[in-house]
């Protein structure tokens, strides 16, 4: 038993778990809510501008009650809303891509929060869902593989290499700085943004620190590379530990979403009786192909064993989860539902958010068969695994050997201290 928690903590604290995983939870949800923000940017000014049925003051007066976070209301300027709005957009955009996760899943976050506190009577579940990920992306290592930081790691020898991290670091510390003098935090969000702002700026000290080489030795005797080592190690562990808890959170929260939404529909009678999905159908605000939805309406038998499975898949999912076949089948069911939903009920952003919500439960296997399809087409091979923090690819020729499985991208080594992914 001893050996097994040993073996539990030293995995838990060596390694940051999933990484296939949290990188497509984070391409799902930025991407998630980069299409919607373009979607709806003819309609922004109605969504969460200045000619919103939910005005400005009104705004003020609920963010002033339940402490919410926004920064939209840091003025009624009509530029200052078009600037948050497009920041939104470009840190959706290079969130998708993995550029410097570790500021702009930050940046990303204060945008999700922003708009969608500006306005809380325009989104629906799938909003809901995108607003919780956001703040749990920040606590996670989101960049390990399919990122621009990792890619950067593995030329570069670490994903903090470049001015950008610290020119990027430097804007949102002013930004910091300003909210601070003119009292727009909270305490609490005060703290927190500091602590997201202090741990980039620990970690690139302490990566620089440990690729400097040896230096004089100390008072203990021991070099200061070996001094700067165990420190890094220290944040490492740290941010292995975050992202880990983030991970079981987001996992958590899944569950929690199809665990009360199955068993509310049971008590529902229309779900009991079986006919439920019937009424969606038949309303045209959720009908963008009425002919397809008359079809699946006119059919009683479908309807019911639709009704039906989808309690059953939904109360079922999480007591699934140590059977990995039958989790998997149910899983598949779901993302179907999901696309159902988007199809037939045209509620494409919330299929999507819920989707990439799933993918956290997705097959190891399965995502590294996928990544390999995709990056079939790429003109060059995937080089080594780093074998230290500033070791690239071997230069010198491969021996000979037997062909071996694909295996996962070389986890990035520039973590985070309660600042997000990897990468500056």
């Amino acid at each position: 038993m001893v050996d097994r928690v040993r073996r539990a903590l030293a995995k838990v604290t060596g390694q940051a778990l999933g990484p296939y995983q949290s990188a497509v939870v984070r391409i799902g949800f930025a991407g998630t809510w980069l299409f919607f923000l373009l979607r709806e940017f003819p309609n922004r000014h109605q969504l969460y501008g200045p000619d919103g049925p939910w005005s400005w003051g009104l705004a003020e007066r609920l963010v002033a009650s339940n402490d919410a976070f926004t920064v939209l209301l840091w003025s009624s300027s009509a530029f200052w809303f078009e600037l948050v709005y497009a920041v939104a957009l470009l840190a959706s955009a290079l969130l998708v891509l993995g550029w410097r996760t570790r500021a702009t899943s930050v940046v990303f976050m204060v945008g999700v929060l922003s708009l969608q506190n500006r306005s809380v009577f325009m989104g629906d579940g799938g909003d809901n869902v995108i607003h919780l990920m956001a703040v749990y992306l920040v606590l996670t290592r989101c960049a390990q593989v399919w990122s621009l930081d990792a890619r950067r790691a593995r030329r570069r020898g670490s994903a903090s290499a470049g001015a950008a991290g610290p020119v990027l670091w430097g804007v949102l510390g002013a930004v910091l700085a300003y909210g601070a003098v003119t009292g727009r935090f909270g305490a609490g969000w005060l703290a927190a943004f500091a602590a997201l702002w202090a741990g980039p700026a620990l970690w690139w000290a302490a990566d620089r620190h440990e690729r400097s080489g040896a230096g004089p030795a100390g008072a203990d005797g021991e070099p200061a590379a070996g001094r700067a080592g165990e420190g890094r190690a220290f944040l490492d562990v740290l941010a292995n530990l975050l992202h880990n808890a983030g991970m079981l959170v987001i996992m958590a929260e899944v569950c929690l979403i199809y665990a009360t939404a199955g068993w509310y529909k049971i008590q529902g009678s229309r779900w009991q009786d079986g006919t439920a999905l019937y009424y969606p159908l038949r309303l045209d605000y959720f009908a963008p192909w009425p002919e397809l939805s008359d079809v699946l309406a006119g059919s009683g038998v479908l309807v019911m064993l639709l009704s039906y499975g989808t309690v059953a898949v939904q109360v079922a999912f999480p007591f699934t989860l140590f059977n990995r076949r039958v989790k998997n089948v149910l899983l598949a069911l779901m993302m179907l539902e999901h696309a159902g939903i988007a199809v037939l009920l045209g509620l494409p952003f919330f299929s999507m958010a819920m989707i990439a919500a799933d993918a956290v439960f997705l097959p190891t296997g399965f995502l590294v068969w996928a990544g390999a399809r995709v990056s079939r087409f790429s003109r060059r091979p995937s080089p080594g695994p780093l074998t230290g923090p500033g070791a690239g690819p071997s230069p010198g020729p491969r021996t000979p050997g037997p062909r071996t499985p694909a295996g996962p991208e070389p986890v990035e080594r520039d973590g985070a201290v309660g600042a997000g992914g990897a990468g500056s």
